[in-house]
């Protein structure tokens, strides 16, 4: 596979969320650029890695990758062009580093017109008006006035992944301003702009930008909608930063709604959502869901392993070959839904088989 098509599906499977799939391919296509010193493809497949970690808050793999970029620098002549910065630039910003970030990016700058490169000119302001953005700046205006800047170029240029992350940007700082109607004609704006580029990854921060604009505007209900519909859609075990961000959110505004439920389990979709660990993935376990759906429908009730076996596995039960199987799917199960798994909250062993904890805020939900 050439490294071209490996940094295409890496891309794509970034965008939709599957990064233990992504990393290998943009590791690999990586070292096939280096080999043939394609630098700027090279470094397109790092800004991307730089992305993954970041969502997971791999702190140290982030840092390794900067080490990396600034060796080749010194030890192998790499390029010290717009795009090397640029990428140096966002690795120091994930790590909270804002006054390298925003030295590196205004090398970016000065070098993308230097060369009159206007795809690097407007990842370059980006970046710029990101770090204006962030702690401890705080420069507000300043950043608003390199996202207008940005809008000149995006007039004449095709890219609407940064056009969509420069309108997040916009509508976070207007927010931050206390201009709330701004800030969200802004977002949606940017939801239209996500309907053509179809990115999860992406849609996963507006959704939650959305319900927090809402939050700080006042406006409760419609920001635990949006925290929801996030929630439903959101594997926080791949979401780091955003699932903390939504539990923080969440825990702002109170349990109600469906907030006030520990496990929901929505019988339509057969979609699974834990209040802790957000959604929950059944794909291909059946008898898994099955067996939770048997529970979440009774609670308190207590099945026996007999029960168990006739009316999940469907089977005549067999000691001798249902016994362990048993012990061993609802030891899995606990592994899936259980928050703490040393200290279950959910599934209970009884004298004579298991049951569901009657006192769980469990909802069934029916359409």
């Amino acid at each position: 596979m050439t490294p071209n098509i490996l940094l295409e599906l890496g891309k794509l499977q970034c965008d939709r969320g599957d990064f233990h799939q992504a990393e290998p391919k943009l590791n690999e296509a990586s070292q096939l650029f280096l080999l043939a010193r394609d630098f700027d493809a090279f470094l397109e497949a790092q800004n991307l890695l730089l992305r993954i970690y970041a969502e997971r808050e791999q702190y140290e793999q982030i840092q390794a990758l900067k080490e990396k970029l600034q060796d080749l620098v010194l030890k192998e002549g790499f390029q010290l062009n717009s795009r090397t910065y640029y990428t140096l630039g966002l690795a120091a910003l994930f790590r909270n580093q804002s006054d390298l970030a925003l030295d590196y990016g205004q090398k970016a700058l000065a070098l993308a017109l230097q060369a009159d490169n206007k795809k690097d000119i407007c990842y370059a302001i980006f970046h710029i008006a990101n770090t204006y953005s962030m702690d401890p700046y705080n420069r507000y205006q300043d950043a608003l006035k390199e996202i207008y800047n940005l809008q000149v170029f995006f007039q004449v240029l095709d890219l609407p992944d940064l056009k969509a992350s420069t309108l997040m940007l916009n509508a976070r700082i207007l927010c931050l301003l206390k201009k709330y109607d701004e800030a969200l004609e802004v977002a949606w704006r940017a939801y239209d702009l996500l309907k053509v580029t179809k990115s999860a990854t992406t849609g996963h921060g507006l959704m939650g930008l959305i319900g927090w604009i809402y939050s700080e505007s006042g406006d409760k209900e419609m920001a635990r909608f949006y925290i929801s519909l996030l929630n439903r859609t959101l594997d926080t075990q791949i979401f780091v930063r955003t699932g903390k961000m939504t539990q923080f959110l969440s825990e702002k505004l109170g349990a109600d709604g469906q907030n006030q439920f520990d496990l929901i389990f929505d019988e339509e979709k057969n979609a699974v959502l834990e209040k802790k660990l957000g959604k929950i993935d059944f794909k291909n376990q059946f008898i898994l869901l099955d067996l939770l759906k048997l529970f979440v429908q009774n609670p308190g009730t207590v099945f026996s392993k007999e029960h168990l076996v006739e009316n999940v596995w469907r089977q005549p039960y067999d000691p001798s070959v249902h016994d362990n199987k048993i012990y061993v799917t609802i030891k899995r199960l606990r592994k899936m839904i259980e928050p703490d798994f040393e200290k279950p909250k959910y599934i209970f062993r009884a004298k004579n088989g298991y049951f569901m904890n009657k006192s769980a805020r469990v909802l069934m939900e029916q359409h």
